[in-house]
């Protein structure tokens, strides 16, 4: 006796007929393209996105010196998304293992270039030259594509960071050396119409990639500036 599930000789071949003609057919090939092209549009809308990112504030303009001694400012950053950072040369404690977190954050974020950069402000901006600033660079293994480091005049360095980022810098009253500086160690994630998204403490657990994965989200959904 036939099993019930076995298709005879004729059945299958009629089959293969009916569908040799409907491959040859132009509406075949049309009906398939159109639901390969359909795909991704009913998995975008089937998958559940992050919440937009909080707008914190937003920083006022802002001209100072890159790590070459060239102009760098916020018109250099439209458009683009940016993490700001905040050391200075001399400091032994903090600022080499923030530095270290930032080289990671360069590496992993290098396909995002070039709509997306890292900007360190030195603190120290009196004892910051480009040049020290560029020495520090070369240390740290930064790309000058993708990561720039800034001084200037003092007064305007503290407005950037203070005024503008929302981070602290100082020194204590009693003028002694570079160790009495402080400052903020948060990174600042800033959009590409300079307004602030989000702040990450460096030392964190998994603060890298909620750092990489919201800035990816900027990029890539928001446009850097749009929301």
């Amino acid at each position: 006796m036939e099993t019930p599930w076995v298709i005879s000789g004729g059945l299958a071949g009629r089959l293969e007929a009916l569908a040799a003609r409907a491959v040859g057919r132009p509406a075949f090939w049309a009906t398939l393209i159109g639901a390969l092209a359909a795909w991704p549009v009913a998995w975008s809308m089937a998958t559940t996105l992050p919440p937009p990112l909080p707008v914190l504030s937003t920083v006022p303009p802002f001209q100072l010196v890159d790590q070459a001694g060239q102009p760098f400012g916020s018109s250099d950053l439209v458009g683009r998304v940016w993490v700001a950072s905040f050391v200075f040369t001399r400091c032994d404690t903090a600022c080499p293992a923030l530095t270290r977190v930032l080289t990671r954050v360069q590496d992993r974020t290098r396909a995002l270039s070039p709509a997306f950069h890292l900007v360190t402000f030195s603190v120290d901006p009196d004892f910051d030259t480009p040049a020290r600033l560029a020495e520090y660079a070369r240390g740290a293994h930064a790309s000058p594509r993708l990561w720039t480091f800034l001084t200037g005049p003092a007064d305007e360095v503290r407005a950037s960071v203070v005024r503008g980022l929302r981070v602290g810098m100082g020194s204590a009253d009693d003028g002694a050396g570079p160790g009495e500086l402080f400052h903020g160690t948060a990174l600042v994630l800033v959009d590409g119409r300079g307004r602030v998204r989000g702040y990450y403490d460096p030392d964190a657990p998994e603060a890298v990639d909620r750092l990489v994965r919201d800035a990816g989200l900027l990029v890539n959904r928001e446009g850097g500036g749009r929301s």
